[in-house]
């Protein structure tokens, strides 16, 4: 069922998350409404911020 749903948000170009944060669940769907680039900025900009990784750990990206 969250295939389908993701992808009608994709579709339309929505995003997977708002205020709340990607979170677990929809985790792996972020590539739905993010491109690979956009994802990359963002591990990106969460090294800058956390170098160490030790800021809510796997979230959002296994890094």
């Amino acid at each position: 069922m969250n295939d389908l749903v993701f992808q009608t948000v994709q579709k339309y170009g929505g995003s997977v998350s708002a205020e709340h944060g990607v979170g677990m669940t929809k985790k792996p769907y972020l590539n739905y409404s993010r491109s690979e680039t956009e994802i990359e900025y963002l591990k990106e900009l969460k090294k800058v911020f956390d170098p160490n990784g030790i800021m809510n750990r796997g979230k959002i990206f296994d890094i």
